[in-house]
């Protein structure tokens, strides 16, 4: 046996695709309960048996004072109350497979696990579909006398069936037997002439009844096989049921008289015209024995058929997975509801409807049946009667063309295929003595030869470290729980009293003349600390608490830690006094993906900016700031001086960013975190340059590449755009120009004209005067003012200006 761990690296590749992942489906139920906890827990078992994930902690001086329920917990709170991992007992997950064990179809094929209660593993199992098998027939055969003709069909079949099975299987081998109905009371005629031929009365030959014979061992001779069938005779019962599954477990469990072979596909092929008897039917004549599911010949004689009663269907069942057989039932259409019923309680069996016995179908039903249950691959998981009720089992397969198959099987395999099971098994709890205990689970593929061996062991005791000592009520002098001890100490009654008395200087501090700081009881020279709403009260002379810790809205130490000693001892991610300052960088991570956008410190979860300048979230802001681009100008102006040279760059590091590098085009690096930029020399070259600001450092991209403009160019520029401009002039006054003349020459035009003057009047003269009064006051408001009146005469339009 070899540890998964160690085997790891020397196991093949196939055997790996089927070994094992195993979980444990263990959490704690919130928050504020881990689910381990409780006061009623006294001892380590009882800690163990809460679940997987409870620890108890067995160190001697853990929590003095305190019950000893608060030694048991998650393995994390008590690591952080002081308890180191080598004095915790945990439960043990274990998985081992033996990798010595060689197959061909099923692997791995021997697994040992660990388990405790309320945990569980998985494992898987492949099973691979060989594309040509070995296959061995064995014929059981109803022989009462309704069965006559159907029996005749059969003498054919041995060497036609052989043929067409060389299509399908490398090697076919037969056998044959024969089966009646138990030889007693009521199932058949007791009188001393009927017993040993039923058929007296019809004056033919019939042999004795008989509850199972085995008459041809598994044989590849097919003349042998038609030799037997024809010497075969018919029998008689009284009832209607036969027993038939009395003599499928007989033919399933006597492998060396039926001569089944290890290496082949094994067919057990059961014919009859009748339902089958089934358990306790054998009451009607006094059996009351259950079957013991041995094999019992005698001279190939069943001898146990008057004194046990039939075997259950289940217990078929077993028989018949145990030994690897597939069942095949031909019968007549008559009884086929009463077999579909039973098929479907029996896995890897087939059910074929016949009209007629006759050879062409029996051929065809026996090829049709192995086709269709050598491409069903499916498991069977039993676990030890004993333990059946403390275990459960969970099987998923994974099909060849990956679907997951939802009832424990996989159809249509086809030769060289694998499939996989997913089997987990848990443990529900312990057997009632608490021991521990070994349990065998068989993982048997339906039809293989191969089968995988789960060896269970269930840890249900503590070793509790090399001293053997938990530490728990099991194991102290003073048995009595610290409840106990509370309903003792009623109220008006006084302190408890002990046969330790003298020993209570062992419960007072040093100074002090109270027992335990009067916040407990002394019992066997040890304190045994009162308990609190608040929290748990400890130590030594109940001198420690878990509730004077600082509160985190309204909880001890945020709820994100315990209070140890009067002192937070914060949970994985947290710190602080209470706990309140989270060491995770989510939150300060910018939307460039670096911390604080590569300007601060992430500090409980905020972004704290190294350059007062900076704010916002995530220090992405700065209004003080000067502009990106003309802050770089300098040390752009700088390299250009030295002429863009990596020798003489060293001259520029007092001015310039860290990283700064030359391009001969930068315009191919514009993305999201380069910002564009241009510098203007005194020559009016303009140099592109960019500048980046990754994981917080500053870096700039110089392009070598001026972009300038020539004086001669410079002037044909603007010449060029003079032209342009007097051009567009001249093109505008006479556009309007041309328009006005239009206007003026349409007829449109005249008419306008002449409406616009008054009819009647000559046009060259006008009014000869124009009258105008102008009143002047004088500068004292008593005098009267005077008004003057002033004629201008016009002139015509046509006469010259006088002086």
């Amino acid at each position: 046996m070899t540890s998964w761990l160690r085997t790891y690296g020397s196991v093949p590749l196939c055997l790996l695709l089927c070994c094992f992942v195993f979980t444990v489906c263990a959490e704690a139920s919130g928050a504020g309960d881990s689910g381990c906890w409780s006061p009623s827990i006294t001892s380590c078992t009882e800690c163990l048996s809460r679940g997987p994930q409870c620890a108890w902690c067995f160190k001697e001086d853990f929590l003095d004072g305190a019950g000893p329920s608060q030694r048991c917990d998650l393995p994390a709170k008590l690591l952080r109350r002081g308890c180191k991992a080598e004095f915790m007992e945990q439960s043990e997950i274990k998985v081992e497979v033996n990798a010595t064990i060689s197959s061909t179809q099923v692997s791995p094929r021997d697994i040992s696990i660990n388990l405790s209660p309320g945990s569980e593993a998985s494992i898987i199992v492949s099973v691979k579909q060989l594309e040509r098998y070995p296959v061995d027939l064995y014929y059981l055969v109803d022989v009462s006398a309704s069965m006559q003709e159907n029996l005749d069909h059969l003498k054919t079949v041995g060497i036609a069936l052989s043929l067409l099975m060389t299509e399908h299987s490398s090697d076919l081998w037969l056998g044959f037997g024969s089966f009646v109905d138990k030889p007693v009371s009521p199932y058949i005629n007791v009188h001393p002439t009927k017993i040993n031929n039923p058929c007296s009365d019809y004056e033919i030959r019939c042999r004795p009844a008989h509850g199972f014979h085995h008459v041809l061992s598994i044989t590849g001779n097919m003349s042998e096989f038609t030799h037997v069938i024809k010497r075969q005779r018919i029998s008689g019962n009284m009832d209607t049921p036969e027993g038939g599954l009395d003599a499928m477990l007989q033919a399933a469990v006597c492998q060396r008289a039926v001569g089944w072979r290890p290496e082949a596909k094994r067919l057990l092929l059961l014919m009859t015209d009748q339902p089958s008897h089934l358990a306790l039917d054998s009451r009607l004549a006094g059996i009351v024995t259950p079957h013991d599911g041995l094999c019992h010949l005698e001279n190939n004689v069943y001898t146990g058929s008057t004194r046990m009663d039939h075997p259950s269907v289940g217990q078929l069942s077993d028989k018949l997975l145990e030994n690897q057989i597939f069942s095949i039932f031909a019968v007549e259409k008559q009884q086929y509801q009463w077999y579909e019923e039973l098929v479907r309680l029996l896995p890897g069996s087939y059910l074929g409807k016949l009209g007629l016995f006759d050879a062409p179908n029996l051929i065809q039903l026996v090829v049709d049946a192995y086709k269709r249950l050598l491409s069903e691959v499916e498991v069977s998981v039993s676990v030890e009667d004993k333990a059946v009720s403390r275990y459960w089992v969970s099987v998923s397969p994974l099909c060849p063309d990956g679907s997951t198959a939802k009832d424990k099987s996989c159809s249509g395999v086809q030769p060289n295929q694998t499939v996989y099971f997913n089997i987990t098994i848990g443990l529900r709890s312990c057997p009632e003595d608490g021991e521990d205990e070994d349990v065998t689970v068989m993982v048997r593929p339906v039809g293989y030869n191969e089968s995988t061996v789960v060896r269970i062991h269930s840890k249900c005791r503590c070793s509790c470290g090399p001293k053997k000592q938990c530490n728990d009520d099991s194991q102290s002098p003073c048995s009595r729980t610290q409840d106990s001890l509370y309903q003792e100490q009623r109220p008006g009654h006084g302190p408890i009293k002990d046969s330790n008395r003298d020993l209570n200087w062992n419960c007072r501090a040093d100074g002090s003349d109270v027992d335990c700081g009067g916040r407990g009881v002394c019992e066997c020279g040890k304190c045994v600390c009162d308990q609190s709403r608040l929290g748990m009260v400890y130590g030594k002379h109940c001198e420690i608490d878990d509730f004077s810790c600082p509160y985190d809205k309204g909880l001890v130490c945020g709820g994100r830690g315990v209070c140890v000693s009067g002192e937070c001892v914060c949970d994985d991610g947290w710190t602080g006094d209470s706990c309140g300052c989270s060491l995770s960088t989510a939150t300060c991570q910018s939307a460039n993906g670096f911390l604080c956008s590569g300007r601060g410190r992430c500090v409980c979860g905020k972004c704290v900016c190294d350059d007062p300048q900076h704010s916002g979230d995530f220090c992405e802001r700065c209004p003080a700031c000067q502009s990106t681009c003309q802050s770089y100008w300098k040390c752009v102006d700088c390299h250009l001086s030295h002429g863009f040279t990596q020798k003489s760059a060293g001259h520029c590091n007092s001015t310039c960013a860290p990283l700064v590098g030359y391009m001969e085009d930068v315009s191919g690096q514009a993305g999201q975190m380069w910002i564009q930029c241009m510098y203007i020399s005194n020559d009016s070259c303009r140099y592109r340059f960019q500048t980046s600001s990754q994981s917080g450092e500053t870096q700039l991209h110089i392009s070598t590449r001026p972009e300038c403009a020539s004086s001669s160019r410079l002037v044909g520029t603007f010449l060029s755009v003079c032209a342009l401009t007097v051009l567009c002039g001249l093109v505008v006054v006479a556009v309007s120009r041309l328009l006005l003349q239009k206007k003026n020459m349409s007829p449109g035009g005249a008419a306008e004209e002449e409406a616009y003057h008054c009819p009647g009047k000559d046009l060259s003269y006008i009014p000869t005067t124009n009258e105008k009064t102008v009143t002047y006051r004088r500068d004292r408001p008593l005098d009267r003012p005077v008004e003057m009146h002033i004629q201008v005469p016009k002139m015509p339009l046509g006469d010259p200006w006088q002086y």
